[in-house]
């Protein structure tokens, strides 16, 4: 099996930076992409940032410049910095990963953390 184990939600101000951390575990052999992807109350799941195995980024256009996708490889672990919060950013952001693992390749989730933005 493989988890993913988020952390770092909360409840900060409009304008307050958090820092959300991913950390798979299990039987990986290796991990190609991993992303955050956020889901806003009545609102479709989204992708928020992705960064590959080589560091590749991608990111929600409008997030571009608040938020920053790193990965640690050597520890299953991804993060996501967000900066100068908004209202609107507010939701349950969960973690992603492409796993190759003892069973095959897994699309693996995380259970979400909620991140509130309010003042």
């Amino acid at each position: 099996q493989v988890q993913l184990v988020e952390s770092g939600g909360g409840l900060v101000q409009p304008g307050d930076s958090l820092r959300l951390s991913c950390a798979a575990s299990g039987r990986i052999f290796s991990i190609r992409a991993m992303a955050w992807y956020r889901q806003a109350p009545g609102k479709q799941r989204e992708l928020v940032a992705a960064i590959t195995s080589g560091g590749n980024t991608n990111y929600a256009d409008s997030l571009k410049g608040r938020f920053t996708i790193s990965r640690n490889n050597a520890e299953n672990t991804v993060y996501l910095q967000m900066n100068s919060l908004k209202p609107e950013d507010t939701a349950v952001y969960y973690c992603n990963a492409q796993v190759l693992s003892q069973r095959g390749n897994l699309d693996a989730w995380g259970q979400g953390t909620l991140v509130t933005v309010s003042s």
